[in-house]
């Protein structure tokens, strides 16, 4: 499988299959491919699985692509102004944002996870539910904005605004923490918490979040009369 990802901030990513290769997408994922690409709808895992992905804002049905014979093309946009990122899944699991799978090879498994810490859900910008990338293969993320990669020694500290952490090695410890001081939470314009990333293991930042992009362009929105 070989893919070129372009478009800069409107980015794309076109897989060239060999025939017999597939990779999945959640249902209505893909924007052209070429005609020897033959494509399957199911819930991918069952009823269970297909609920599980729904609560995390995916589809509940996917969609399985297989090329047909060699060369075949797929490109898949991303819904969102941003980043598309390829990770290799194998060397560790991979936990990610609501929203941010784009598509997968079949070796690569999609499923929920939840998050143990009470304040890490409650307070950690992506709520109790979040995905994770277990398996071998290549995987695509979309992530807002500009993607971000860094790798996180033993014991080594990040702290993030919450939302901006768009995925992290399944090693990472991940919780929420209080902003201190008084004239911090007041004045501060951080909020009252921030994500605590504990290495080892990789992790991928992201510059924008959806509901930061949105609350910024209400104010230029047209009032109903």
């Amino acid at each position: 499988m070989k893919y070129f990802i372009f478009g800069g901030n409107l980015p794309a990513v076109t897989i060239t299959l060999s025939a017999g290769e597939s990779i999945y997408t959640q249902s209505g994922g893909m924007t052209w491919m070429t005609d020897n690409i033959l494509m399957e709808t199911n819930m991918k895992g069952g009823f269970l699985k297909g609920l599980g992905r729904m609560l995390t804002g995916e589809s509940i049905f996917m969609a399985t692509y297989t090329a047909q014979s060699d060369d075949a093309e797929i490109t898949l946009a991303s819904s969102f102004p941003g980043s598309i990122i390829a990770v290799n899944i194998g060397n560790g699991n991979i936990i990610i944002q609501k929203n941010a799978f784009l598509c997968a090879e079949p070796t690569v498994e999609l499923s929920t996870h939840v998050t143990k810490n009470i304040g890490s859900g409650l307070f950690g910008g992506e709520g109790f539910v979040l995905q994770r990338l277990f398996g071998h293969g290549m995987a695509f993320l979309e992530i807002d904005g500009t993607c971000y990669e860094k790798y996180l020694s033993p014991g080594e500290v990040l702290k993030v605004d919450t939302g901006n952490v768009a995925a992290f090695e399944e090693s990472v410890s991940y919780e929420v923490e209080r902003v201190k001081g008084f004239k911090n939470i007041l004045f501060g314009g951080e909020g009252l918490f921030l994500t605590k990333l504990t290495g080892p293991g990789r992790i991928w930042l992201q510059t924008m979040t959806m509901p930061g992009f949105a609350e910024k362009i209400v104010p230029f929105l047209p009032e109903k009369d």
